[in-house]
């Protein structure tokens, strides 16, 4: 049961800013701003309006921590908040965190470089002027330390790292370890913040990332006929997880329960998909059999929705392949339009955006979608939200390597809400 989100993104230095975003069919992307992105073929990015001091990160915390451990902890802490769970009421090696991440502390590191290397000009290096907290940029693990400090969880502290599908793995991984008992409360979701120049110009040599930079705002545009790709974001999103006994005897308020997870590689091609969609079909067929839920129940499809063609006509036959003539009658979005792609972080972010789906009734639209591609042929809710009740949702992971994941969440039943 998710019973606490924290959400940072651009546009949304809140979950209740970044509902409004999306509920408002705007875009948050922009030219890029933190390093001259002129040299670049991509200079759009989702950028989010961080501030850690704003955020209530010490002078400490703030000197110690790379930006995306920083988005984690504010993200935590406010999930925690949200979900009104005293944790020092808990058994604190009942309590465990699962972190997932793409690219980690690429900020810092690359920013150590510069300094070090006098931006790239020096092959060697003094090692004596390396910043003492190398060791936390180097090593991904210390992001879910970092997380599990907040509430003093001593349980099982896991950082998955599984690309683009980081953020969905590391929540399923999560509902794993309350099911099989080895934790009664967990905190999980994801983070990254790539916005650097050494990411950016990875997605530039493989032509992943949209060269449209004369108009940001409408860059991202998942299904579209005219899309060129997917634009590069920051963000997280964390969550307060616990099974439904614990979560029903203290009376929390539920956003969705968390009913069905499943993951799978094609063992194909480091970026590339086949076009059948056939592994995340599979994703979903189990995600769906772990749920008891039948297709025909589901109300909503958060996409993947990355704004490349390959992906957009894979997820589209996957749909098709698992859903049958119902992936016809079910609504489907991107809110990759609105906040752009952040990696390792979006998996949770747009689990977060589904919960609130569910909350609210409304499904979310898929930004900038003026011209469908006619390979693309299912309901993806264009440019304005939709209100409608949504029970149950269906949220899709594609990430390099070939992973595919899936997730169903359902409304909360038996006077839990």
């Amino acid at each position: 049961m998710i019973t606490g989100i924290g959400v940072r993104t651009a546009g949304g230095n809140s979950t209740k800013e970044f509902w409004n975003l999306l509920t408002s069919g705007s875009s948050a992307t922009r030219r890029i701003s933190f390093f001259d992105p002129s040299p670049y073929r991509s200079q759009v990015a989702a950028e989010a309006d961080f501030d850690p001091v704003h955020e209530g990160l010490s002078p400490l915390e703030i000197r110690r921590m790379d930006r995306a451990s920083q988005f984690a902890v504010v993200c935590a802490r406010e999930a925690v908040a949200d979900s009104g769970l005293e944790f020092d009421t808990v058994d604190p090696s009942r309590v465990g965190v699962s972190l997932g991440s793409a690219v980690a502390a690429a900020t810092s590191l690359e920013q150590e470089y510069l300094v070090l290397s006098d931006s790239g000009r020096d092959w060697l290096v003094d090692p004596a002027n390396l910043s003492p907290h190398m060791f936390d940029y180097l090593v991904p693990s210390v992001m879910p330390a970092e997380v599990a400090w907040t509430v003093a969880a001593q349980g099982p502290v896991t950082m998955v790292s599984n690309g683009c599908t980081s953020g969905l793995d590391s929540v399923g991984h999560a509902c794993q370890l309350i099911r099989e008992g080895s934790a009664e409360v967990m905190l999980a979701g994801a983070s990254d913040t790539p916005i650097t120049p050494i990411v950016v110009s990875c997605f530039d040599a493989i032509k992943a990332t949209t060269p449209r930079n004369d108009d940001p705002e409408h860059a991202s545009r998942p299904f579209d006929r005219t899309r060129t790709g997917f634009v590069l974001a920051e963000g997280a999103a964390m969550f307060v997880l616990e099974d439904y006994d614990r979560a029903r005897r203290r009376g929390a308020r539920v956003y969705a329960e968390i009913s069905g997870y499943a993951t799978r590689c094609n063992a194909y091609h480091m970026t590339g998909l086949k076009t059948d969609g056939r592994e995340m079909a599979e994703a979903i067929r189990v995600a769906l059999a772990e749920s008891r839920t039948a297709a025909t129940a589901v109300d909503y499809i958060n996409a993947h929705g990355s704004g490349t063609r390959q992906n957009d006509r894979h997820e589209t036959a996957a749909y098709k392949r698992s859903l049958g003539e119902h992936a016809y009658r079910t609504p489907v979005s991107s809110i990759k339009s609105m906040v752009g792609h952040s990696l390792g972080a979006i998996g949770s972010i747009e689990i977060a955006a589904s919960a609130l789906a569910i909350e609210h009734g409304v499904v979310p639209p898929t930004a900038n979608l003026h011209e469908a591609d006619p390979e693309c042929d299912l309901d993806y809710v264009p440019l304005t939200a939709r209100e409608q009740r949504v029970d149950t949702v269906l949220t899709v992971g594609s990430g390099f390597g070939g992973f595919q994941s899936a997730m169903i969440l359902r409304r909360p039943t038996g006077g839990v809400r």
